[in-house]
Formats: C-alpha cells, structure tokens, sequence
C-alpha cells in the first residue's frame, strides 16, 4: 500500500484507514464483492461485503467508466473514489465512485437471496448451498463467534502454561471403545478414526503437564438428531498434579468467564447482529449427579427411569431447575455413575459405583464432559479387566503409566454445540460450517 499525503493511493485502503478522520473527502480504492445494488435511478447504492462488514459505496450515473446496468450482485470488483462522511451509512463513510475496475464476474444468479438481513430459507437449502449461503451477513458473523471462543480457549489456556499439542486423527483403536467408531483399511491394516484426543493427550501430560488441542473428532452414531454430529470439533485439555476434578471444572469456569470477556471486547458487532445475550459466566453452581435426578423428578413429577444416565430431557429440566432456582445459564453434574464412564475415569473412593466425573450443562444441553483420571499403573490394568476388555492396541497407553504418570484430569468441549448454545440456535448444524451426518457428505 502507498501513501501519499494521507492519501492511500494505487491498491486498496486499508480498513481503519477508510474510517480515518483523515480519509475524509480524499480518494480511497476499496475491494470486494457487491453484496446488493439499490438503483434508485439516477444514483445507485453499491453495498460491498469485505471482510470486516459492509461498506457503502455511491454509483452515480455519468461519474464513472462503466454503466450501472454492467454491474452485478456477486461480482468482485476495486472500486475508486471519494469517501465521504455519511451518518446512515454502515460505519458512517461512503465511497462516491469515480472508476470501477471489474476483477471477477459470476457466471449465474445466486442461488439465495445472501443480501436479506436474515436467510429466510430451510436449514437443508442452506447447508445444499453452503459456501453462498455463507455470505449473508447474519450467518458469517455465527463462525466469528466461533471463532471467538477458539481464541478465547487458546488464550487463556496460553496464559495458564499449557502447551498446544496435535494428535494423529487415525489410530488402531478408540479411546472410548465401544462400537461407535468408523473403521477404516490404512494400507490393508485395520484402522478408526480418532474418537478423542484422550490417550495421546493423557501420555503428553507426561510431558508437558498441562496440554490443550483443538482438532475434529469423529463418532459413528446413529444419531439424526438436533444436537448430534458424526465429526465434530473437540477443545479437548488435560492437565497434571490435579488436586481432585474441581480444578478441572475451576480452569473450565475460567475460560468461559474469559471467553464472554473477549466476546464483549473483540466481537460487540457480531454480538448485535444476532443479537445474542451473553450468559452468566461469573459462578457456576455444581450438583451430583443423583442429586440433581432427584430435584428435577421431585419439582417436575418425572419419575427417574435410567439411573446411570441423563436422558436429554433431564438434562433440559435440570438446565431449566438451575435457572429459575439460581438463575444460572450453566450448572456442574459431578459423580457419574462408573457404568457409564470410560474406563479411565477415577472412581470415586467414598463410593466406587460413581466416578469423579463431571458433565457441564449449558441452558439444559450437555456441552463438556470431563474428570480425573486414573494415573496408577495397576489400578488402570484392574479397571480394564474388570471391565472385561482387552489390552491389545493399548500397550504403548498403558506403557506411560507403568512408567510413572502424575495425578491428573481433563475435559473436552462440543464447539458447535457451545455455540449453538450461546447463539439461541435449534440446530447443531446451524453452527457447523460444513456438518457431517448420517445424511450428509457434501458439500
């Protein structure tokens, strides 16, 4: 970029420089595609999508090199001219053109109509047409929102000396066992794809102590529900010399506070767009897991018909019990039963039909589950046998355990789900760029 007595001239102004006070009645260039066109006649309005917004720019018939009519939604075009202070105008500027410079030409008609305020089309057109009906404005600020809260964990795990790992998404077995799993043939051996980052995150605290990723995670359920994904997008950390689970659940609570903190400060534009009331962040109330089947059963007269596991619409009353008793968006269920923990959760040694596990809700939705793990060689081995499992594809696991392992724990976050959460969606998919179902491949 070149400057010229404040005047930015040849290629494209940056941003802050276009709503600089001394960019006013001086001549800007500005790039970006044409997200609508208002021709009122005799003047058009040009609204740009960049980036960072839109921006307003003002076709004026005899004033530029090309006619009006040449123009179209969808093209990416430079576009020179005078800005202009204009209170109605997106960020109070606009950009009289003097000389358009076409750089890209659609070759159909959207397929969406990407320029109304909201997408008022089905969930199954949007997802069909992905990448375009990615353009409107209402659905690109729902992925910088995500964005947010991947930074936000980032930073703030960042700042508690955790190190950021990457671990192999192929492997010879699951983590979690069982049957939801997608198989594969790596050169004509068997093979899954990575339920979790739980083992290879488990050995690295070995190393590091405290370990974070982001990375997608695959389950081969046959879910085809609002709330399941076949690969999503796991915050997975794990950190050592853990004093018991709660300090698990005090690093989440501290994330989600900096997280909100981030979202006011960085993405305020975001925010009103969807206009998104951020939750309750500043304590988060905890209840066993027992405990809680029994408050909701009792104040909303369900009876408890699976003792070793919340059914989605417990977790909503627990979420709605939470909510009108402590008015709190977020709540702690802690002591799962063994049952339904992995093998390698901690049970709890008061009482070992529970674990020292917690699941966190958030507005009545499972968004976290974590815990303490078990670090004792002999005690994890027990824990396999007893479940009647075998130790084949786990020995190099189960290796950094004989070989001295400290006290620790950790979690792991749904990302599409927190957001979905915090947005008000209904859908999973409404918060996965490009969601992967039973149903869906493409795009």
């Amino acid at each position: 970029m070149e400057f010229m007595d404040g005047i930015c001239k040849t290629r494209e102004c940056a941003w802050d420089v276009l709503l600089s006070e001394s960019m006013k009645d001086q001549e800007a260039t500005v790039e970006g595609a044409i997200h609508s066109i208002r021709n009122m006649g005799d003047v058009a309005f040009v609204i740009l999508r960049k980036k960072e917004g839109l921006f307003q720019t003002v076709y004026e018939n005899d004033k530029t090199n090309v006619s009006i009519h040449d123009l179209k939604e969808a093209m990416c075009v430079r576009l020179t001219g005078t800005l202009h202070e204009e209170e109605r105008a997106p960020h109070g500027r606009e950009l009289r053109i003097s000389h358009v410079e076409i750089l890209s030409s659609p070759a159909e008609p959207l397929p969406l109509a990407i320029d109304k305020w909201k997408l008022n089309t089905s969930l199954e057109a949007k997802l069909n047409y992905r990448p375009i009906a990615l353009r409107n404005v209402q659905e690109r600020a729902k992925f910088k929102i995500q964005e947010a809260l991947v930074r936000a964990f980032r930073d703030y795990l960042y700042e508690k000396g955790f190190t950021e790992i990457h671990t192999p998404k192929i492997g010879a077995r699951g983590a979690e066992g069982g049957a939801n799993l997608f198989k594969l043939s790596y050169f004509h051996k068997p093979a899954v794809l990575a339920q979790s980052p739980q083992f290879y995150k488990q050995m690295m605290v070995g190393v590091f102590d405290r370990v974070f990723e982001t990375g997608p995670v695959f389950r081969a359920e046959k879910h085809n529900t609002k709330r399941h994904l076949n690969e999503y997008t796991s915050l997975d950390f794990e950190m050592g010399y853990i004093n018991g689970f709660e300090d698990i659940m005090e690093m989440e609570t501290g994330f989600l506070q900096y997280a909100v903190e981030l979202l006011k400060k960085d993405y305020a534009h975001e925010l009103s767009i969807l206009k998104v009331e951020l939750p309750k962040v500043d304590k988060i109330p905890a209840v066993r897991f027992d405990k809680a089947k029994e408050l909701v059963a009792e104040k909303y007269n369900r009876k408890i018909r699976n003792p070793y596991d919340l059914e989605p619409e417990e977790e909503a009353l627990i979420g709605r019990y939470f909510k009108e008793e402590y008015d709190a968006d977020f709540v702690f269920v802690t002591h799962y039963p063994s049952k339904k923990r992995p093998f390698y959760a901690m049970d709890d040694p008061s009482d070992e039909k529970f674990t020292l596990s917690f699941d966190l809700l958030f507005k009545g939705l499972e968004v976290t589950t974590g815990g303490q793990r078990i670090h004792d060689y002999q005690m994890l081995k027990d824990k396999i046998a007893a479940r009647g499992m075998d130790e084949e594809g786990m020995e190099q696991y189960l290796d950094t355990f004989k070989h001295g392992m400290p006290p620790h724990g950790g979690l792991g976050i749904g990302l599409e789900r927190l957001t979905m959460q915090i947005l008000g969606e209904e859908n999973v998919r409404e918060t996965c760029l490009f969601p992967r179902d039973m149903n869906r491949l493409e795009p």
